[in-house]
């Protein structure tokens, strides 16, 4: 199950939130989200569900035992490494023997494990619960069905953003209701439904059909188009999904941090991992990047340390090269930005295109099903000068006026519109509204209700309905 399929939208989340406003008391009120969090990972995952059951009982009682016994560093080493063979062995063991066959000219079996839904997720997640707990950042969670609630959330649970127990360990235990809240939380909950359905769906139809085309008519408008597509599906698919579990939290008393900020916007690769899934990119620097030596033991450490912290950012998105070198893609020019600073002193219009430009080449790479097939693609965005019949018909093919309009909306929605959109913000979200910005709310509230209606009827009629980050 999906935020943005109909069984969600009219079944689960009514139900589960009617329920949820009836029950008097915090205790109650957990056990139904736990419950309902376990049937929404057992609707698409129903074998896998054991699994994170296992992983959270695991990883409670290995805080336990860090808060209490003398063994902390052997305990949370063994809460690492098993968080992490785990892991390992569902999302990676194929692509490790895989890449051991092609190395050594080996024939050993993979076993074709299925990988379990937002198991990248929910493991650091939990990780990020044990560590805290080792540092003394918090304290040790006491009560098991809280940290089940915790790592089984549903609107978290599948593709994040990757939430920190420090920040959501107050609302567990104690959470209110609110009016504005709630209405905040159903217009935040619409726009990211918006972004995914309208938008992303439709950048993903026409990318899916220029990366599956034969090469000989992809020429380089194709190219870039294909290219461009993909750049705004993954955008809209991931920050409209952030959306959605962001309003969520609001529906039932929790806040979750914003995981995107307009990176499309950015000047740098740098101010661009800033604003992209923050949730991982912040999760990296205080559980890796930092422990690790950050940039406190000089230039060359300083590298190694961004580069491995690239390396596996790039991996933890899947098992596969392409991801791997799509991270090290931006971890070289993070490093080329820091140590040849030429970027600072280029105009901020230049320097927007040149972070635009690395993106979207990384991005291709990221989508291509093999390096081979992604660097085809960037070659013909840059020599495909070719106007072939198959190469027309295959641009005109994609270019419908609903294409045209999508995309215009979402180019004009990734930066261009940000000031607006935090100032609308800034003014609904006042601790007392004025009677201007509580009919503003009034107004979009209504726009929302119109919204909603035309995502039902949009996925009414379409079978085409992916997450990119579904299974990551």
């Amino acid at each position: 199950m999906i935020f943005s399929s109909l069984e969600f939208l009219c079944v689960f989340l009514p139900v589960v939130f009617a329920l949820y406003c009836v029950l008097p008391s915090i205790k109650l009120k957990n056990a139904l989200l736990i419950i309902a969090s376990l049937f929404f990972y057992a609707y698409g995952e129903p074998v896998y569900v054991f699994l994170m059951l296992a992983s959270s009982f695991f990883n409670y009682i290995i805080a336990r035992l860090i808060a209490g016994t003398g063994k902390k560093k052997l305990c949370v080493a063994i809460g690492i490494i098993l968080n992490l063979g785990i892991l390992t062995v569902f999302k990676y063991t194929d692509f490790l023997i895989g890449s051991v066959n092609r190395i050594f000219s080996l024939k050993l079996h993979q076993p074709g494990i299925a990988l379990p839904l937002g198991i990248s997720f929910f493991t650091f997640q939990a990780l990020s619960y044990v560590i805290d707990v080792y540092w003394g950042k918090v304290e040790v969670q006491k009560s098991y069905w809280k940290i089940l609630l915790y790592i089984s959330f549903f609107p978290q649970l599948i593709a994040g953003p990757i939430v920190k127990y420090r920040d959501i360990n107050e609302a567990i235990s104690s959470r209110s209701m609110k009016a504005d809240e709630i209405a905040k939380g159903i217009r935040r909950f619409i726009c990211g439904l918006g972004k995914k359905v309208l938008i992303a769906n439709t950048m993903g139809l026409v990318a899916d059909h220029i990366f599956g085309a034969p090469e000989a008519s992809v020429n380089f408008v194709a190219a870039w188009l294909g290219a461009v597509s993909y750049m705004l599906q993954i955008y809209y698919d991931f920050s409209g999904y952030s959306d959605m579990a962001i309003g969520l939290g609001h529906m039932f008393g929790f806040q979750f941090k914003e995981n995107f900020q307009y990176p499309y916007g950015a000047a740098s690769i740098q101010e661009f991992w800033r604003r992209w899934h923050i949730s991982l990119s912040t999760w990296f620097k205080e559980y890796l990047y930092i422990p690790l030596g950050g940039n406190r033991k000089g230039k060359a450490r300083t590298c190694l340390n961004r580069i491995i912290v690239f390396f596996l950012t790039g991996l933890w998105h899947g098992a596969n090269w392409t991801f791997v070198i799509w991270g090290l893609w931006h971890g070289l020019f993070l490093l080329f930005e820091t140590y040849a600073p030429v970027i600072k002193k280029l105009p901020k219009w230049l320097s927007r295109i040149y972070t635009l430009l690395v993106v979207c080449v990384g991005f291709v790479i990221f989508r291509a099903d093999t390096l081979s097939s992604g660097l085809y693609m960037i070659k013909q965005m840059f020599t495909g000068i070719s106007f072939s019949p198959a190469c027309i018909s295959l641009v005109m093919q994609q270019l419908t006026p609903w294409f045209i309009v999508m995309a215009a909306a979402g180019i004009i929605g990734m930066a261009p519109i940000r000031g607006l959109a935090d100032k609308l913000r800034a003014g609904i979200d006042a601790d007392k509204p004025s009677k201007k910005w509580r009919t503003v709310s009034l107004v979009l509230f209504v726009l929302s209700v119109v919204l909603l209606v035309w995502c039902m009827v949009r996925l009414s009629g379409s079978t085409y309905n992916p997450f990119i980050y579904f299974r990551f």
